[in-house]
């Protein structure tokens, strides 16, 4: 495979979990990666103690890692909940109590990109009632995020693992984006292509790349089926990089893909070794 024109980072959610969090970048670190990706750590806390922000904090900087993506709080990720920003009550109030403390903590390592996950539909509550909460809620972080000279990134998921998440397409999700900056006038919202999610939504992966490359500040790869290591299933994502490479993009491509049955380390044979160092 290529991919010498892509700038890759770990996402220390999804591999090296066979670890504790703190001690996952110094082992991406070990494994040659200098750029690393996080859901939000504390699943049951959008406010966590400080002790635990500066536990993670040094972590990262201890093993020489930046940190260039951070999700706000998402609720049971992984698990039965999809984001949070969508869910009227005490969801919403979680993600919006997060959103000053995940920017301050990106602030204090360089990292400005925040991925703010919709949330399933609720039911006995109308469609519009909960879109209308997700607006509010998105402005509010895009506005917080704006202040920190920051990105703020909406993600689609699929609809075969997520089939209670309104958001599972692209153009969905780029609708969404555009209503974001039409209601700031910020103009920093951004489409995260998750090319894994939208290969399972059955989506036409360069249509997609060719479309919607110019509104995308961030790329997420698994393969599929399966959402293994690039290689393990059936997409061309060397080719796939190279065509978004070539549409402009050149931002981060995060590594969001299951190591398999075996230590998270053993999981980057795809990848040379010279190609897994961040590049500026």
């Amino acid at each position: 495979m290529g991919f010498t024109d892509t700038r890759f980072n770990v996402n220390l959610s999804i591999l090296f979990t066979e670890l504790p969090l703190l001690e996952r970048p110094a082992a991406a670190r070990a494994a040659g990666f200098t750029a690393v990706e996080l859901w939000w750590p504390w699943v049951d806390a959008p406010v966590p103690e400080q002790g635990e922000l500066a536990a993670l904090r040094a972590a990262l900087d201890d093993a020489g890692t930046r940190l260039v993506g951070l999700n706000f709080y998402a609720g049971r990720l992984p698990g039965p909940d999809r984001g949070a920003l969508s869910v009227p009550g005490e969801e919403s109030e979680r993600f919006r109590a997060n959103v000053p403390v995940a920017v301050e903590f990106g602030r204090s390592l360089g990292c400005t990109s925040f991925n703010a996950l919709y949330g399933n539909r609720v039911e006995g509550v109308p469609a519009a009632e909960q879109d209308a909460l997700a607006l509010e809620n998105l402005v509010f972080a895009a506005r917080a995020v704006a202040e920190v000279g920051g990105t703020l990134l909406i993600e689609a998921l699929n609809a075969p693992e997520s089939p209670h998440c309104p958001l599972v397409s692209a153009p969905k999700a780029i609708e969404v984006v555009d209503a974001v900056n039409a209601a700031t006038g910020l103009d920093n919202a951004r489409f995260l292509m998750d090319l894994y999610h939208l290969a399972m939504n059955g989506e036409d992966l360069e249509e997609v790349i060719d479309r919607y490359t110019p509104k995308t500040a961030h790329v997420q790869i698994a393969d599929s089926p399966g959402r293994g290591a690039p290689g393990t299933g059936s997409l061309d994502l060397a080719a796939l990089l190279a065509r978004l490479t070539k549409a402009g993009y050149d931002g981060w491509t995060g590594l969001e893909y299951k190591p398999g049955d075996r230590p998270s380390a053993g999981a980057f044979a795809w990848l040379p070794g010279p190609l897994r160092p961040a590049r500026t």
